[in-house]
């Protein structure tokens, strides 16, 4: 006989916070939380248009087959290393993405349930959220909210997509490091993504940036050993110390975030095997650039060329910084996600351009941008004895 262990997340915390149960959503707000970015709960439908209706209690394996018209290869929305993801669709008219997770039956039922029970129970606007699960036999699959723009790679690289505006970019770039953050630095435990790229960065129908696949990391760990032996991260956005020490940490997290900036900034994939040796490696071929950009003001060489120099300046200045500072090559002297929050969050106040017109680049010289600016391009160019510790307190 097979018993089939369906059920959805627990949400009773979260009820006790609202008078109705039946009205609950997250919502930013001018509250500030540690990661620099805003949160607070509010009591509104819970049930967006076309959303996952959490008023089902259960579902069994066989519904979600059902839902995903078998898994079909039509309703297949991506791979990744940790499963492939389906597009399902209820009877009430609901649409889920379904995940079918690789690892299988090797960790026990109650270790599983615990660990996606944790996973659900993070909620930001900037993240994707885990609805539900099932267990059948040796399967394991997660049900998440279905977010319906695809993700940055597509919109970035995609064959035949429009160019992504200037500030579409800046509003992704914001978004997802306050989702990152927020994982980072407001969760209990505190979780590290392991592979954070711009295929894991969905956005909905008003490119409002949700990270996914947070979290999972933790479902691969051995149930006796808890160390995973599969690869984490993905070529390209894996932070140099990984080779060298096999251990990934919230700072490995901040260089995969920087290679996603270099991808806003520039328009180039993070490795593109159709360019010269030297310029493979986006991060590789935008260092010398990013000195050079920071120095002079001069951002034709780095920026993205379909963008046609249509971008702010100031906020050009600021994204480069901040990847700069991301990708250095010493962990230890990359920001935290916070800072890097705070530092994209204020790229357009008046202190950033000292009240001058884009296009007045001269203003940016590194003399006259604040204490923070300064900080982040000691970081990412400055002596390594001339970097302030309240960086890394």
């Amino acid at each position: 006989m097979v018993v089939t262990l369906c059920r959805p997340l627990p949400t009773n915390q979260l009820s006790a916070m609202c008078p109705d149960p039946a009205f609950l959503k997250f919502r930013m707000s001018k509250h500030t939380n540690r990661s620099g970015s805003s949160i607070d709960i509010i009591c509104s439908p819970l049930q967006d248009p076309g959303g996952f209706s959490r008023s089902r209690t259960w579902f069994s394996y066989e519904e979600l087959v059902q839902a995903t018209d078998g898994f079909s290869a039509q309703n297949l929305l991506g791979e990744g290393g940790f499963g492939c993801v389906y597009k399902g669709t209820f009877a009430d008219g609901s649409d889920v993405a379904v995940k079918q997770l690789k690892i299988g039956g090797g960790q026990g039922e109650r270790e599983f349930r615990s660990e996606v029970e944790i996973i659900s129970r993070i909620h930001h606007r900037h993240l994707v959220t885990l609805v539900g699960y099932c267990i059948n036999e040796n399967r394991r699959l997660l049900v998440y909210e279905y977010v319906p723009n695809n993700n940055l790679y597509f919109h970035l690289h995609g064959e035949g997509m429009p160019v992504l505006n200037w500030a579409v970019r800046v509003k992704i770039a914001l978004g997802a490091a306050r989702g990152i953050a927020y994982l980072h630095e407001d969760c209990h435990p505190r979780i590290i993504h392991r592979d954070i790229k711009s295929s894991n960065i969905l956005v909905d129908s008003n490119f409002e940036a949700r990270v996914s696949d947070f979290g999972l990391a933790r479902l691969a760990l051995d149930t006796n050993s808890h160390v995973t032996t599969r690869v984490m991260g993905t070529f390209g956005y894996m932070a140099p110390e990984y080779a060298s020490s096999g251990k990934l940490t919230e700072r490995s997290d901040v260089y995969s975030f920087g290679v996603v900036l270099l991808e806003l900034i520039t328009g180039r994939k993070p490795v593109d095997k159709s360019r010269p040796l030297e310029a493979e490696s986006l991060v590789e071929y935008a260092r010398p650039l990013l000195s050079q950009a920071i120095v002079t003001q001069d951002f034709e060489k780095l920026a993205d060329p379909r963008l046609e120099k249509q971008y702010i300046e100031s906020e050009m200045f600021r994204m480069i910084e901040a990847a700069a500072a991301c990708v250095r090559h010493s962990f230890i002297k990359r920001p935290k996600m916070g800072q890097v929050v705070r530092a994209l969050d204020t790229m357009a106040t008046t202190d950033l351009t000292n009240g001058m017109r884009v296009g007045e680049s001269q203003v940016f010289s590194p003399r006259t941008q604040s204490a923070e600016i300064r900080l982040f391009q000691r970081m990412a160019f400055g002596p390594q004895d001339d970097i302030s510790s309240q960086f890394f307190e």
